[in-house]
């Protein structure tokens, strides 16, 4: 089969950091979906592990993780799913990726695609879905357990992929008042679009709440730049508020929280999949429920560009686009 893989860590404007290849087809294991890949787009993650991951000596890896396609063939153990139903995944960063025609995921990470989106617009959506949910849900717990300090949502990085679903989920499905983080007007315009009561500009936090008369939050997700902004968090926060944060920030001094027990909570959307934790199946009703909200226009697809077909020099430009930093919204391929 057709995929686009690599054989050393290598810059991407090396014409060899990723290549056209051949590899043998794969068989289901148990639990396992073989999906005919119809789409995928392209993460932080996936420029990450190329840059700094040297695949075993004479071993190609594949890359890539959001994904939607179509159960072509399923394992003996699957349950939830039948050849010919349209999925969609964010996959397991121990196995190999999406960027190949056919993949093999575990049926409890995968979930129905939404029945109004096109293969491409799904794509755009489940990484970035599975991190937002348990980042809200799972880490901050911001329905199971209304703080005890307050109401209020502070997203840092509000305009990004992750951001931009975080923030519709929030507005949808709780009744917290969100404000969100922008570097411009225009991004500004966005963040109130996709749900915040407010918009602040990243600057000076503290002065920027205090303008809007929210001096406090209850929640931060800090999605980047947490290590810049972390004296900043300690203020804003309410006693017994909670940080949760999904970056990898170089240094991270948690000691200036202590004062106020504000709680540190870490999301990593491969956790469940990487542990095979007991829960892993929560993965397959939040994204099976994120359709449903898709479906019902509460949740809008993050879809940006749409870069052509899936081939190592269309996937070398994405790469090297979501490195810039300048991106907006995702960058999408479609087939073969």
């Amino acid at each position: 089969m057709k995929a686009v893989g690599y054989t050393r860590a290598l810059p991407i404007e090396d014409p060899e950091s990723l290549l056209d290849v051949n590899l043998p087809e794969p068989v289901p294991g148990p639990h396992d979906l073989l999906i005919e890949i119809a789409a995928v787009s392209v993460n932080p993650v996936d420029t990450k592990e190329r840059r700094s991951k040297n695949p075993p000596a004479g071993e190609i890896r594949v890359l890539g993780w959001d994904a939607a396609g179509i159960v072509r063939e399923v394992g003996r153990d699957v349950r939830l799913f039948q050849p010919g139903d349209k999925v969609w995944y964010a996959g397991s960063i121990a196995r190999p990726g999406t960027n190949a025609e056919r993949h093999l995921v575990d049926e409890r990470i995968v979930g129905k695609m939404p029945s109004k989106l096109s293969f491409a617009e799904a794509a755009a959506l489940p990484l970035t879905s599975l991190t937002a949910w348990e980042l809200l849900f799972d880490r901050l717990q911001v329905l199971t357990n209304p703080s005890r300090a307050g109401k209020q949502l502070l997203v840092i990085g509000a305009s990004g992929g992750v951001g931009s679903i975080l923030l519709q989920l929030a507005r949808k499905l709780t009744s917290l008042t969100i404000i969100g983080t922008a570097s411009d007007a225009e991004s500004e315009a966005l963040v109130l679009e996709r749900g915040a009561h407010h918009a602040v500009n990243y600057n000076n936090l503290i002065e920027q709440l205090r303008r809007i008369e929210i001096p406090s939050v209850a929640y931060v997700a800090s999605l980047t730049h947490t290590d810049a902004y972390l004296k900043a968090i300690s203020e804003i926060l309410l006693p017994e508020g909670r940080l949760g944060i999904i970056d990898d920030p170089i240094g991270l001094d948690t000691m200036i929280l202590k004062p106020k027990s504000i709680s540190v909570h870490w999301q990593f959307m491969f956790t469940r999949s990487l542990f095979h934790t007991p829960d892993m199946y929560e993965q397959h009703k939040i994204l099976d429920r994120v359709s449903e909200l898709v479906d019902q226009g509460a949740v809008q697809s993050t879809l940006g560009e749409n870069f052509g077909t899936i081939t190592a020099a269309n996937l070398r430009r994405a790469h090297a686009a979501v490195e810039s930093g300048r991106t907006r919204g995702k960058i999408v391929l479609e087939g073969f």
